[in-house]
């Protein structure tokens, strides 16, 4: 299956929202990454397994369950999460890329794969498909608020008295 579906950042018509950078964007998705237990409820921990400039091999640590991914970054477009498959895991992919159609207008598009079918055969096929597009939907969004948390209180941090 594939799903794909656009998160705004900045909204210039909203004041109450505080804009974001394509910067503090950028080190959101990357903390995201590196410490994926801030962002994925239930992930008890993270191991770093390599790391070069580009890419990251994780296992991510799910009580009695471990799944591998590998990470790569294409500063400061896009990150790209890819799990192979295995015995116990379908495998799939994630991709969360930065658009900017004007400046400070940011937006997340977020791509996933998945072995599920594209256009499911039943009805409880087709009621699973959207349960899991809504759960992808909702983590985004959280993904989203949860970076501008991290964002607004490192400034506050770095710049008030």
């Amino acid at each position: 299956m594939h799903f794909e579906h656009l998160i705004q950042v900045n909204d210039p018509d909203d004041p109450l929202i505080e804009p974001l950078t394509r910067e503090q964007l950028w080190e959101g998705l990357v903390l995201r990454a590196e410490q994926p237990q801030l962002f994925v409820p239930g992930l008890e921990g993270c191991t770093i397994l390599a790391r070069t400039a580009r890419a990251l091999e994780r296992e991510l640590h799910y009580g009695p369950a471990n799944v591998r991914d590998r990470v790569t970054f294409s500063p400061p477009h896009h990150v790209r999460y890819d799990i192979p498959p295995t015995a116990a895991y379908a495998g799939g992919s994630l991709t969360m890329s930065i658009e900017e159609p004007l400046p400070r207008q940011l937006f997340l598009r977020f791509s996933y794969e998945t072995t599920l079918p594209d256009t499911p055969a039943d009805e409880d096929a087709q009621q699973t498909a959207g349960i899991v597009k809504s759960a992808y939907y909702e983590a985004d969004k959280d993904t989203v608020r949860l970076i501008r948390q991290f964002a607004v209180s490192r400034h506050r941090c770095r710049y008030d008295p």
